[in-house]
C-alpha cells in the first residue's frame, strides 16, 4: 500500500540542548493505519500530530487490549540517521499482538511507512551527545463495544519524540529493590508481551522502592517468589565467578531486542554466557562468597543500567564498589558506538533512513 502525506502547516520549535525530558516533546507528525475485520489493515498516512477522537466505549478503554514498542533513531557523527535492529520490534509487536488477539502486521510494509516518516521527520532527530528520537508504534482497540470479546476494529500509530541522555550524569550504578508483596507476570499470564496493563500493575512497587531511596523493582516468579524475572522495564544479567547469567525466558519474561543484542555479542566474544533459572537466594550466596562480580539491566533506553547495590528483605548486595564493571563498561560501548555508527557494524544490526 502507498502511504498518503498531509504536511503539517504548523511546525513546532525544536529542542536546543541535550536536556531533553523523556516522551515530553512530539515531533510534526504521526503515522496511522487502521483495521476493520472485512478490510484488514487499510489506509496507511502519515498526518499531522493531533490529538485522537475515539468513541467513549472504545475498547481499548474498558479491557485494555493494546500492545505497544519503543525503539530509537540516531544520529551519526557524518550526518546520518540509523535505527537499532528495527525488524526485531516489528516481530515482537505481532508476538504481542497474538498474546492480546490482535490481528497480525505485515512486519516489512510497517518497517518501510516507518522508514518513511523517519525520513519526513530526519530534522527531529537530535545530534547532542547521548540524545535520540524515541519511536513509539502501538496499536489500539477501537471498536465501541462493551461486549467481552476482541475488537473487530484497530488503529495502529507511530509517534516520534525526540529525548536526552537516559543518564544526566553519566552511566552510574543504580540501587534496586528485591520486589516481595506484589507481582508482575506469571507463565501463562502476558507478561512476554509489550503490553499496557504489565507496566501500570508495577506502579505500587515502583513507588514504594522509590520512597526507600531505591531507583528500579527487581521483580521475582509470580508462584514461588524465589526467581529473578527482570528488573522494572528491564532484562536483567549477572556475572558470577566469571560466568554471566540472565532469566532464561519463560513466557513471563519480555525477550528485549537489547537483551538478544546482548547474548549475541557474549558469545561472539566467548565469554560464558547462560540462560537459565536464578534463586534470589542463589544470588545472596553468590555475593557473599564474592562471586557476584557485576549486575545490569538492559533495555533501550538506557542500553546498559549498571546495578551497584540490591536490597532484598533487610539485606545488602553491594555490587563492585558501586562501580561500573569492566564487561557491562564494554558492552555499552559497543551497542552505542555501533547505534552512532562509530564501530563498524559487522552483525549487520541497524537500518539507515
Amino acid at each position: 500500500m502507498t502511504v498518503s502525506k498531509i504536511e503539517a502547516t504548523h511546525k513546532k520549535a525544536k529542542p536546543q540542548s541535550k536536556e531533553i525530558p523523556f516522551g515530553r516533546t512530539f515531533t510534526d507528525h504521526m503515522f496511522v493505519m487502521d483495521y476493520e475485520s472485512d478490510k484488514g489493515w487499510h489506509e496507511p498516512r502519515i498526518l499531522p500530530y493531533e490529538p485522537l477522537t475515539l468513541d467513549p466505549a472504545a475498547m481499548i478503554f474498558h479491557y485494555g487490549q493494546t500492545v505497544f514498542e519503543g525503539l530509537k533513531a540516531y544520529r551519526t557523527d557524518d550526518d546520518r540517521v540509523l535505527l537499532f535492529r528495527p525488524e526485531k520490534n516489528f516481530e515482537r509487536l505481532n508476538l504481542s499482538s497474538q498474546r492480546l488477539s490482535i490481528p497480525a502486521i505485515d512486519e516489512e510494509e510497517v518497517l518501510g511507512y516507518l522508514k518513511e516518516l523517519v525520513e519526513l521527520e530526519k530534522d527531529w532527530v537530535p545530534s547532542f551527545e547521548g540524545t535520540s528520537l524515541y519511536i513509539r508504534p502501538f496499536i489500539i482497540a477501537t471498536e465501541p463495544s462493551l461486549a467481552v470479546a476482541p475488537s473487530k476494529s484497530y488503529k495502529l500509530m507511530i509517534i516520534l519524540s525526540p529525548v536526552g541522555p537516559y543518564f544526566s550524569g553519566g552511566i552510574k550504578p543504580v540501587t534496586i529493590n528485591v520486589e516481595e508483596q506484589f507481582t508482575r507476570a506469571v507463565k501463562g499470564g502476558t507478561g512476554m508481551a509489550k503490553t499496557a496493563g504489565n507496566y501500570s500493575s508495577g506502579y505500587q512497587a515502583q513507588a514504594k522502592a522509590v520512597d526507600e531511596g531505591n531507583a528500579d523493582v527487581l521483580w521475582l516468579d509470580g508462584v514461588e517468589k524465589r526467581y529473578i524475572e527482570e528488573v522494572g522495564s528491564m532484562n536483567i544479567f549477572f556475572k558470577i565467578d566469571g560466568e554471566v547469567v540472565t532469566p532464561a525466558l519463560s513466557g513471563s519474561i519480555l525477550q528485549g531486542i537489547t537483551r538478544t543484542s546482548i547474548l549475541e555479542l557474549l558469545r561472539k566474544w566467548d565469554v560464558p554466557v547462560t540462560e537459565r533459572r536464578i534463586s534470589i537466594e542463589e544470588l545472596y550466596e553468590a555475593y557473599e562468597e564474592g562471586k557476584l562480580e557485576e549486575a545490569f539491566g538492559t533495555g533501550t533506553a538506557a542500553v546498559i543500567s549498571p546495578v551497584g547495590e540490591l536490597n532484598w528483605l533487610g539485606r545488602k548486595m553491594v555490587i563492585n564498589d558501586h562501580e561500573i564493571g569492566a564487561l557491562s563498561q564494554e558492552l555499552y560501548d559497543t551497542i552505542t558506538g555501533i547505534q552512532r555508527g562509530r564501530k563498524e557494524d559487522v552483525h549487520g544490526w541497524t537500518v539507515e533512513v
